[in-house]
């Protein structure tokens, strides 16, 4: 089925659809008992290992692109370019953590992220905060309600194709919110509450409405729309008058439009995407979800930041990114072969996409 097929029009009192009933299926109790008492051992977030990984990503990242930007080789700027793609990619992904960390857990982090990445790559972390977490939420995983779920292995492969284009062109899109939209939103309230819930979130799910943010995301947020516009704004008048070279501002877009290529790539494989609106509990929740784990190296390169433990993440979503590897081992060292934890463990990326394709190939048929 067609995305318009799958969810139901937003009513005229602007309320998202209400999920499907639960099937009811019976919960690991076992595992779930395991998993929270991971939670509670490994659930401190370490500064000593955020911060130098999410700088030294950055700093290399910003080199790499200024080479990709300057130098006269082709394939210094082509192995640059790379470079600066993953590694930026990597340093963008610790938005999912800030998502999830705890009032206090790293002071400093949630500002200086946003002003060394999330707003020179156009993704302040407002896009995500308040938005994210409601994937979590045990009703509303994979129902109508649920911002990054959509259920893509009952798709036509036209819709993948589209869904694949949209991560292409995000860049463009980026600018025209934050450098029109968002002086926009100063004018007129239409446009203000348009922005708010349709254009503030970094979602998949088309259909998606955010709700009111809280009074201290509101104030964050409103910080962080008018820095990016800003540098939005920069950029845009900048390269229109020639002070910004039009290679760099290419070079530029198409780093981030690399990055989000490649974050759409693993968004694919991070779940089966199975479900068609029903709840589902957490053992099924976890089921539906994928993790690639080690002896394989590359998945450190398109799942950093700990999302090649995807599945494991929804079981210990307190868990910092860092100790994602230690509840793995301690899991697979405490359950038995064929059960429940190892049924959502994959061995590559490739694999995960066939198995995509092939079941959005006979949904098309």
């Amino acid at each position: 089925m067609e995305i318009a097929m799958y969810l139901s029009d937003i009513s005229n009192n602007g309320q998202s659809p209400s999920p499907a009933p639960s099937k009811k299926k019976p919960e690991d109790k076992e595992l779930l008992r395991l998993a929270a008492g991971l939670n509670k051992e490994l659930g401190r977030a370490r500064p000593e290992i955020y911060w130098p990984d999410m700088l030294l990503s950055a700093s290399i990242g910003y080199g790499a692109l200024y080479l990709a930007m300057t130098s006269p080789s082709g394939w210094v700027v082509a192995g640059s370019w790379i470079v600066a793609t993953l590694l930026l990619y990597r340093a963008s992904l610790f938005i999912h953590e800030i998502s999830h960390l705890k009032a206090g857990a790293l002071p400093g982090f949630h500002f200086v992220w946003n002003l060394i990445v999330g707003v020179p790559l156009l993704i302040p972390s407002f896009m995500y905060e308040g938005v994210h977490t409601i994937h979590h939420q045990r009703t509303r995983y994979g129902t109508a309600l649920d911002p990054e779920y959509l259920p893509l292995s009952h798709m036509r492969v036209r819709t993948l194709v589209v869904f694949m284009g949209t991560a292409a062109l995000a860049p463009i899109a980026f600018l025209i919110r934050h450098a029109v939209f968002v002086p926009l939103s100063v004018i007129f309230p239409s446009i203000r509450r348009l922005l708010m819930t349709r254009l503030s979130s970094l979602a998949i799910n088309p259909q998606f409405i955010r709700p009111t943010p809280t009074p201290a995301l509101r104030k964050s947020w409103a910080f962080w729309d008018g820095a990016v516009s800003l540098w939005s704004i920069a950029i845009i008048v900048l390269t229109a008058v020639g002070t910004i070279p039009l290679r760099a501002f290419i070079t530029y877009m198409l780093m981030i439009s690399g990055a989000m290529i490649v974050n759409q790539i693993r968004t694919l494989v991070a779940h089966l995407w199975d479900n068609e609106g029903d709840e589902m509990n957490i053992t099924d929740q976890y089921l539906d979800s994928v993790n690639v784990p080690p002896p394989g190296y590359l998945p450190a390169l398109w799942a950093p930041v700990g999302l090649r433990y995807h599945g494991l993440h929804h079981l210990l979503p307190g868990v910092p990114y860092h100790s994602l590897g230690e509840a793995h081992r301690r899991l697979i060292a405490g359950t038995q072969i064929g059960s429940t934890y190892h049924r959502a463990n994959y061995p590559n990326l490739s694999g995960l996409l066939c198995r995509l394709v092939s079941s959005a190939s006979r949904s098309g048929k």
